[in-house]
C-alpha cells in the first residue's frame, strides 16, 4: 500500500513525494497526525494503519473516537436550554398553537431555509395546525425579511412570524414588524452582532453570549434542536395525554439536507445528524425528495453526494432563477402528485440554471483571460458583465475560484438602474468577507458583507475598476500567504494494486464527508495514463497503468481546458497522481475509480 517508508519518516518530508508545485500550481504535503494518538486509534479500534492515521489527522482524540467513528444523537445531542432564547421561542410558538395564533414560517430561498421551513411545517401539522410559508422572492425582494414582506404578511392576518435562515441581521424590518403589531420570533445560524434585532426571540448558536457551544450548525440543525424544545414544552403542558407526540427523528433527513447544503463543519453534533440524517432519507419516505431522485435518475441510500449535487442543486434551482418558494413546498408537501410535479419544474430549472450558468462562467473566463485583462499574479479577480443573472453570479465564482485558485468577484450590471449585485468566493487563508466589508465602509459598495470564504455585494457599475483596484491591495499580503499554503493534503501512499473496493470501505468509517472531515485524499506514485478520452463538459476519463501492469480507472471533472487535463490527455511518461476513491458498480462489479484531484510530472517538481 505504501512506498515503503513509515508515516512518521514520510511525515519529516517538507513535501510528498518531492512535489513543490504541481500542475495545478500546489504543494502536496501528508496531512499531518500525531503517530502516538495513531497507534492508539490501531489499537483501540482496531483500524489499519492509514485508517488510524487519517482519523488521528483529522484531530480526533483517542476519547472521542467512539463518538466520531459512530456518531449517536443519544451521546451528542445538546441541551435546548442552552441556546439563548430557545426556551422562550418553544413557549411563543407552544403558545400560538394551543392559541390558534394565525402564525407564518418566513424562510430563505436555499436548501437551508427550505429544509428547516419544512421541519417546522410538519411539527406543526402532526400537532393539527397549517403554518403557511413565506419565501422572498430573490429578484424582487432580495436576501432576508423586508418591512414591505413583513406588511404583506401582516395584511394577510399573521399575528406571528417566524425566521428561518435569515433575521438575525433584520433590524429595520423586525422593528418595523413590531410597529404594524407582528410579534417575530428568529431562528438563525449566521454571525450577528453584539445586540440583537428586536425580535420576541432570537435562537443563534453564533449569537453573542449564547453557551450552546454548536456555532458549526446550519439553520435546519438549530431547527431540529427547536423541535426538541417544542415536544418538551409541549409535554409539560399534556399535549401528548390524547395526541402522539410527533418523532422528530422521522424529520432528521431534513436536518441533514440544510447541514449538507450549507457546507456546514461535519463535526460534533452536527456529524449526528448528517449521519443519521442520511440513514433516515436513505428510506425516501419524504415525498419531495423522493420524487427529485425520480426525476433525476437516481436510487441507493442516501450520501452526501445526493444530497449535495443531485438533490440540493435542484431545490436551490427555485431560488435561483425560478419561483423561490418552490423548495420549501417541495419538502413540505405529503402529496406525491404535488411533489412529483414540483420536482419536475425543479429539475427543468436546474437544467436551465446551468445553462446560464456556464454562459457566465464562459463570458468571465473570456475576459479575465483576454490579452489586455490577465495578470497571473493578481491577487483577486473582480470581473463584471452586462445581465448576468444575480441567481447564478455566486456559482460562477465558485467556478472561477476553483480554476484560478484566488478569490474572484463576479458582479452582474443592471446598466438602466446603474446597479452592479456580486457575489464573492475566497480561497482559504483570505478573508474575503472582511475586505468587501471595508469597501463598504470606503464608500465605493452601497452594500456589501459576508464571512471569511464568501461574500455579496450591491454597487455602481462605474465604481468596479475601483473596487478592483481597492480589493487588489487589501487582499495582497493574505494572498501571499494563502498561495505559500495552498497545498494538496495526502491521507495515504497506495499502489494501484491497493487501491480497492476493501479499502474504499475501511475508510467509509470516516463518513459523512464535509468542512472539518475532509474525504480522505490518495496518492498513487509513478503511474502512465492509457487511453484519456475527453468528454462532454470538459470531463477525461482514463486508465492508470502502475510499472506492474495492473489498471485503475479514473476520471478529472472539468479539467478539460486546464493544464492538467491537457498533461493527462497526452498522455506518456510517469506521473504522480492525487484523488479521492469513489465506487464504480457498472454492471454489478464491485470496484473503484480514482476521482483526480491533481497531478504532478515528476520531471517537474
Amino acid at each position: 500500500m505504501a512506498d515503503g517508508h513509515s508515516a512518521p519518516e514520510r511525515l519529516a518530508e517538507d513535501h510528498f513525494l518531492g512535489v513543490t508545485r504541481s500542475l495545478s500550481g500546489r504543494a502536496w504535503r501528508w496531512r499531518p497526525a500525531d503517530p502516538a494518538v495513531t497507534r492508539d486509534h490501531q489499537r483501540r479500534h482496531d483500524l489499519i494503519e492509514p485508517l488510524a492515521r487519517a482519523l488521528a489527522s483529522r484531530g480526533i482524540t483517542a476519547e472521542a473516537a467512539g463518538d466520531f467513528l459512530s456518531p449517536t444523537l443519544k451521546a451528542l445531542f445538546p441541551d435546548p436550554s442552552s441556546f439563548m432564547d430557545m426556551d422562550r421561542a418553544a413557549s411563543i410558538l407552544v403558545d400560538a398553537l394551543e392559541s390558534g395564533r394565525p402564525t407564518t414560517v418566513f424562510a430563505d430561498y436555499d436548501v437551508d431555509g427550505a429544509s428547516s421551513a419544512a421541519q417546522l411545517v410538519r411539527w406543526f401539522r402532526a400537532m393539527g395546525a397549517d403554518l403557511p410559508i413565506y419565501v422572498p422572492d430573490r429578484m424582487l425582494e432580495g436576501y432576508g425579511p423586508s418591512p414591505a414582506a413583513f406588511k404583506r404578511i401582516r395584511d394577510a392576518g399573521a399575528e406571528l412570524v417566524v425566521t428561518v435562515d435569515c433575521g438575525a441581521a433584520a433590524y429595520d424590518a423586525i422593528t418595523a414588524a413590531g410597529e404594524i403589531g407582528l410579534e417575530v420570533v428568529v431562528i438563525d445560524h449566521h454571525m450577528m452582532r453584539e445586540d440583537p434585532p428586536a425580535a420576541a426571540a432570537v435562537v443563534n448558536p453564533n449569537r453573542p453570549g449564547c453557551q450552546s457551544g454548536q456555532g458549526v450548525l446550519a439553520a435546519a440543525g438549530v431547527t431540529f434542536v427547536l423541535l426538541a424544545a417544542l415536544n418538551r414544552e409541549a409535554r409539560k403542558r399534556g399535549l401528548f395525554t390524547e395526541r402522539a407526540e410527533p418523532d422528530i427523528r422521522q424529520w432528521l433527513d431534513l436536518a441533514a439536507m440544510g447541514a449538507v447544503c450549507d457546507v456546514t463543519s461535519l463535526t460534533g453534533f452536527n456529524r449526528a445528524l448528517a449521519s443519521q440524517g442520511l440513514k433516515v432519507m436513505s428510506n425516501w419516505a419524504n415525498p419531495g425528495l423522493k420524487a427529485l431522485m425520480d426525476v433525476a435518475k437516481s436510487s441507493g441510500p442516501a450520501s452526501v453526494f445526493h444530497a449535495g449535487f443531485i438533490l440540493g442543486p435542484r431545490i436551490n434551482a427555485g431560488g435561483r432563477i425560478g419561483r423561490s418558494d418552490l423548495g420549501a413546498r417541495l419538502l413540505s408537501t405529503d402529496d406525491p402528485e404535488e411533489a412529483a410535479a414540483i420536482a419536475e419544474e425543479l429539475d427543468a430549472l436546474n437544467a436551465s440554471r446551468k445553462e446560464v450558468e456556464k454562459a457566465v462562467v464562459d463570458a468571465a473566463v473570456l475576459m479575465i483571460e483576454s490579452a489586455s485583462n490577465f495578470d497571473p499574479d493578481a491577487p483577486v479577480i473582480v470581473v463584471a458583465g452586462d445581465e448576468w443573472h444575480p441567481g447564478v453570479i455566486g456559482i460562477a465564482a465558485g467556478r472561477l475560484r476553483e480554476r484560478y485558485r484566488k478569490p474572484v468577484v463576479v458582479i452582474g450590471l443592471d446598466r438602466a438602474a446603474d446597479v452592479g449585485k456580486g457575489s464573492g468566493r475566497s480561497q482559504p487563508g483570505v478573508n474575503l468577507g472582511r475586505a468587501i466589508q471595508a469597501a463598504y465602509d470606503e464608500g465605493l459598495l452601497l452594500a456589501g458583507g459576508g464571512h471569511a470564504m464568501a461574500a455579496g455585494l450591491t454597487m455602481r457599475p462605474a465604481l468596479v475598476p475601483e473596487l478592483r483596484e481597492f480589493l487588489s491591495e487589501r487582499l495582497a499580503a493574505e494572498m501571499v500567504v494563502a498561495t505559500e499554503q495552498d497545498a494538496v493534503e495526502i491521507d495515504a501512499l497506495l499502489g494501484v494494486e491497493a487501491a480497492n473496493r476493501n479499502l474504499y470501505k475501511d475508510f467509509q468509517r470516516l463518513a459523512p464527508f464535509g468542512p472539518g472531515n475532509p474525504e480522505p485524499m490518495f496518492a498513487l506514485g509513478n503511474v502512465r495514463v492509457e487511453r484519456p478520452m475527453a468528454l462532454k463538459g470538459g470531463h477525461i476519463r482514463m486508465t492508470l497503468m502502475d510499472e506492474s501492469g495492473r489498471r485503475l480507472k479514473a476520471v478529472a471533472w472539468r479539467a478539460g481546458e486546464t493544464d492538467l487535463g491537457r498533461r493527462l490527455l497526452a498522455g506518456g511518461g510517469s506521473l504522480h497522481v492525487v484523488g479521492k476513491l469513489k465506487p464504480d458498480d457498472w454492471q454489478g462489479r464491485e470496484s473503484v475509480e480514482l476521482e483526480i484531484e491533481d497531478v504532478a510530472d515528476p520531471r517537474m517538481v
